[in-house]
This record gives structure tokens, C-alpha cells and sequence, in this order.
């Protein structure tokens, strides 16, 4: 084998990956199907880094005049003569995408929406001398692309133009061409995701409804229209009126398998970088989607793994998606959730599923009204994915993979520290138990915190997982005392984690073992965790650094019980040879 082809690690543009030696995943039976199965205007949903913008630009590369008809040599679609000869490279085609549309306030949007549309208009400068256009509709061009040079911060389109500034940019290059256009629209749906963020929501949905109206409903310039997002928008909020639009979410059976990988997918790209010992780690943390009937990998992350894999082999896996985002919309969701709902945050954290009506047509001025809202959002976003269908709009749903699965506990630690810390008094009566050796009071207030908190206990996670759930909840607890210097040794192989407390002023050392008893045993955990301290000699290090009294500590957890236990050389005087 010659020289190996790159990785695509966050290259969206079609053209760039078929001729700069990029890694493609074929996925240009999407086109034969577009066009076996007609629908004027086409709306596909599926979370971000699934490859929505990628399916765009080879769209744009397949109709577009102009396009280098070898990009797809070799391709799935290639092999479609009659199609090709048909469609290929015959169309105007419209291209945007939204996705960079945001800003703090109305105008400031408003602006960028103006010159993404204009900049689109610029790569069409022969309008300005076509004779099939008029010298009115020459001047409206113009103006188009005065907005596009000048960009955010000069001439800006007046509303009644930038709302009907796709059709006539649609209009003009049939004019010019004779050719009805195809009009692609990627990301449609962030700029009323931050306008929502940012609190003009009710202004932006009015713009990109009047903008969509035009452009989709009864526009005899356009062939036929693509959409992408994330979310499928309430129809009377933002498609009123459009009867030829066809939605296809991650509900849908049709292009099913278009939108991330198959499983067939990654086994050959795998096979390619000599990585096929990789498929079990691979598929135990990033295959677990399913659109449709189908069972799909999260492209971003098997591409960014492959890539860490070739460069540190042993470097364990990672949630490159998740990492992608700040994860918000979980924090919101857990910070929201009533005691039933954290149970049921719980069971799929364990890897259960729950059963949840659907809504797929919300509004974003809605999606926080309620924690219905949210399951909702969560599933259409990729943080949850159907594990089949129980009645009418009603899906099974469930943690996608193992890398989703570490956000959320993530992000339920630092909503566990947060709640923690609103109660002050309680938290400092618990820190000084540490101090004065009373094991009681910590086991007592741990275990009603325990209790009040979203526990974690899959069975399909290793001991030490588990064990470093509850390590990170005392960790954050503890944290609380500035004035501590708290030490927390991380996971190494199949170690297990501890922390270490010195508190100089009073020349105290606290060492503390975390351990997760499968058989329930709390005391024989203790156990176990005093006799590694002792082994392991923690305490050691504490008294070579000063300290002259160490408490030991070994805590068992079990779901939401816990057990404490004071070793037995409790306030011990070191002298300077131990």
C-alpha cells in the first residue's frame, strides 16, 4: 500500500476531500435516492458532526455547473450512467449555510445573514452583464453583492430585500440560464437557536420565515430544495403554509444510512490504517445511534479516534463529540429534573432505557418551557437515541454510547458539587468530621447526600469507573476548604483512586480509599480500602511532609449507602524516622 490518505478531521467541503487525498466515507447514493424518491423541498434533521454539511457540498459539487465531473469517479453514484448524464453538472445551484449566523443582539444577526446571502450572490458576477436580465433586475444584483463585498459592517440589505433575496437571486439565474435552480440550506435552524440564547427570538423566526416563504413556497424558479439542521421546527412557527416540504428526522426509515457511519463503514476504514484490532473499542464507545432501523456510529468520533489511535496506541477513548459543545443543554436538563426524573437519569446511566413521548416539532422559544420539552431535545440533539418504537410518537429511548454516557456523568458530578455547595453550614460540618476523626458524621451526611444526588452504578462499567464516581463526588465536597491542600491520584491501569489531605496550620494528613463492593459487603470494603492504605503506605508521604497526626479512612459505596470506617492509627504523633 502506497501512501495512506488523510484523515478528514473537520473538512465539510466535498470537493476539497476528493482531491487533496482525504479519507471519504461514499455516501453519494444519497443523490439517487433524492431523486428516485422526488420531494420539491426536503428537510433532514440529525445531530451536529454527522455529516449533514459534507452531504451539502457534494450536493452543490453533483448539480452544480461548473464542478469537475472526475470528483466523483469511482463513487457509488458513478455508477448511475443515465443519472449522471442527466443531472450531473445541469444546475444552477444555490448555496448557504447558516451556521455562522449568530450574534448578541437582532441587528448584529441580521447583518451576517446579509452577507452570507451576499456572498453566495458573488459568485454569479456575470449576472451584472446578462442579457438576459433586465437593467432593473442587473441592479438588484448589484445591490446583492455590494453586501456581500462590503460584509457585516457596511451596506446591509433593507428588510424587504433580504427577505426576498433568495428568490431573486433564484429568479435571475433561471432568468440567465433557462434552467430551473436547486437551492441548498445548511445549519437553517442555528440562527434561531442563538436568538433564543440571546433573547430576540420572536424577531429572528419573523425574518427566516419570511425569508424560507419566499424562497420554498410557490418559487417556479426552483427545481428543488434541501435543508439540513439539528432540530425540525414547529411547521406554523416558521414553514406556514409550505405543502411541499417533505421532513426526514432520525425517526425515518428513508435515508436512513446517509447521516453517519455504518457499521460495515468503519470495519473497512479501520481495515485501511491497519486498525482492525480497534472495532470492539470502537464500537463499545461510539456505535449505539440508531436512525431509522439502522445502527449508526458517530462519524466525528470514529474519525478524531482513528486519529488518536495512530499517534498514541495506547491512548484510551475519548468523547470527541461531546467535546464539540459545551453541553448545556444537559447541565439544564439535570438541574431541572424532579425526583422522578433524576431516577430515570439513573436507569440510563445503568444502560436501561425509558419510554418517552416525542415531540419533533417544537419552537426553540419553547424547548426549556418544561422536562417533556427537553427529553425531546435530548433525543433530537444525539445526547439520547430510540431503542425502538412503543406507540404513536412514543420511542424507547437511551444513552446513544459509552462517550455520551461520560458527559452525563460529567456533567451530574458538577450539578452534585453545585448542589452541595448552596448548603454551606452542612458542608462545613461534614469537612470537620474529616478532622476530628468522626466517622459517623461523615457516613451519616455522605449517605443523605447520597441520597439526594443522581447515583451512578452501571453494571457494564469497570469497578474502578464506579469507584472514581463516588472519589469525584467527595473530591468536590472536600474541595469546599480552600485552605486544605487536597492531592487526588488519578486512575492508573487498573489502579485505584485516593486523596490526600494536609492541613499545615494544624499539621493533620487525612488519607482517603474509595471502594465500590459488587457484593454489597460495606465492611468488607473498608476493609479492603484501610488494608491498601496500609500497603501502599499513603501516609508515608503525608508524614515526610510535616504532618504529625494522620487519620486513615476507608469508605465503601454501594448505590446510594455508604459505609465509613476509621483505621486504626488514628491520631499517631510520627516521630522523625518514620
Amino acid at each position: 500500500m502506497g501512501k495512506e490518505k488523510k484523515l478528514p478531521i473537520g473538512i465539510e467541503d466535498f470537493e476539497e476531500i476528493r482531491t487533496e487525498d482525504f479519507y471519504y466515507v461514499d455516501k453519494t447514493d444519497l443523490i439517487t435516492e433524492l431523486l428516485d424518491n422526488w420531494s420539491k423541498v426536503n428537510l433532514f434533521t440529525r445531530p451536529r458532526r454527522f455529516g449533514k454539511s459534507l452531504n451539502m457540498s457534494m450536493l452543490k459539487a453533483f448539480f452544480g455547473y461548473g464542478y469537475d465531473s472526475r470528483l466523483f469517479d469511482g463513487t457509488k453514484v458513478a455508477k448511475e450512467t443515465e443519472l449522471c448524464e442527466r443531472y450531473m453538472g445541469q444546475f444552477p445551484v444555490i448555496s448557504i449555510t447558516l451556521k455562522d449566523v449568530e450574534a448578541r443582539d437582532y441587528e448584529g444577526a441580521r447583518a451576517m445573514l446579509c452577507a452570507v446571502i451576499g456572498n453566495e450572490a458573488l459568485r454569479f458576477t456575470f449576472l451584472s452583464d446578462s442579457d438576459a436580465l433586465s437593467e432593473e433586475e442587473k441592479e438588484r444584483y448589484r445591490h446583492l453583492i455590494r453586501v456581500g463585498e462590503s460584509g457585516t459592517s457596511g451596506e446591509i440589505m433593507s428588510d424587504e430585500m433580504l427577505k426576498s433575496s433568495l428568490f431573486m437571486l433564484s429568479r435571475l439565474l433561471r432568468k440567465h440560464y433557462g434552467k430551473k435552480v436547486i437551492l441548498l440550506i445548511d445549519e437553517y435552524d442555528v440562527p434561531l437557536d442563538k436568538a433564543q440564547h440571546f433573547g430576540y427570538h420572536d424577531e429572528m423566526i419573523g425574518l427566516i420565515r419570511s425569508l424560507l416563504s419566499q424562497a420554498l413556497k410557490s418559487n417556479d424558479n426552483m427545481y428543488f430544495a434541501v435543508l439540513t439542521g439539528c432540530l425540525r421546527i414547529a411547521k406554523e412557527s416558521i414553514f406556514t403554509g409550505l405543502n411541499n416540504l417533505n421532513v426526514f428526522s432520525i425517526t425515518n426509515v428513508r435515508y436512513k444510512e446517509h447521516f453517519g457511519f455504518l457499521d460495515e463503514e468503519v470495519r473497512e476504514m479501520l481495515a485501511y490504517y491497519g486498525l482492525e484490532d480497534r472495532y470492539g473499542q470502537m464500537k463499545e464507545w461510539y456505535d449505539g445511534y440508531r436512525f431509522g432501523d439502522a445502527d449508526i456510529y458517530c462519524p466525528w468520533d470514529v474519525i478524531n479516534h482513528i486519529a488518536l489511535v495512530r499517534s498514541e496506541p495506547y491512548a484510551p477513548p475519548r468523547a470527541f463529540w461531546a467535546n464539540t459543545s459545551g453541553n448545556e443543554i444537559i447541565r439544564t436538563f439535570i438541574g431541572m429534573a424532579d425526583q422522578r426524573t433524576r431516577r430515570e437519569i439513573e436507569r440510563l446511566v445503568e444502560g436501561e432505557s425509558v419510554v418517552k413521548k416525542i415531540d419533533q416539532e417544537l419552537t426553540y422559544k419553547d424547548l426549556y418551557d418544561s422536562i417533556d420539552n427537553l427529553w425531546s431535545v435530548l433525543f433530537t440533539t444525539g445526547y439520547l437515541t430510540q431503542r425502538g418504537r412503543e406507540g404513536e410518537d412514543t420511542y424507547r429511548l437511551a444513552i446513544p454510547d459509552l462517550a455520551i454516557r461520560q458527559i452525563f456523568v460529567d456533567q451530574i458530578l458538577k450539578w452534585s458539587q453545585a448542589e452541595a455547595r448552596k448548603d454551606t453550614p452542612r458542608l462545613d460540618a461534614f469537612c470537620e468530621a474529616f478532622v476530628q476523626g468522626d466517622a459517623k458524621t461523615i457516613e451519616r451526611q455522605f449517605s443523605n447526600y447520597l441520597q439526594r444526588t443522581i447515583s451512578i452504578r452501571d453494571t457494564s462499567v469497570r469497578k474502578e469507573k464506579k469507584e472514581n464516581f463516588y472519589h469525584g463526588i467527595l473530591l468536590g465536597l472536600l474541595s469546599h476548604r480552600e485552605d486544605w491542600d487536597i492531592r487526588s491520584n488519578a486512575e492508573s491501569g487498573d489502579g485505584f483512586s485516593d486523596i490526600l489531605i494536609e492541613i499545615e496550620e494544624e499539621r493533620i494528613g487525612i488519607v482517603i480509599e474509595v471502594k465500590y463492593p459488587d457484593d454489597q459487603d460495606l465492611e468488607a470494603g473498608c476493609k479492603k480500602a484501610l488494608d491498601q492504605i496500609e500497603k501502599v503506605g499513603y501516609q508515608t508521604r503525608l508524614c515526610q511532609d510535616g504532618m504529625e497526626t494522620v487519620y486513615k479512612y476507608g469508605i465503601a459505596c454501594w448505590k446510594k449507602r455508604c459505609m465509613v470506617r476509621l483505621g486504626e492509627s488514628q491520631n499517631v504523633l510520627w516521630s522523625d524516622q518514620s
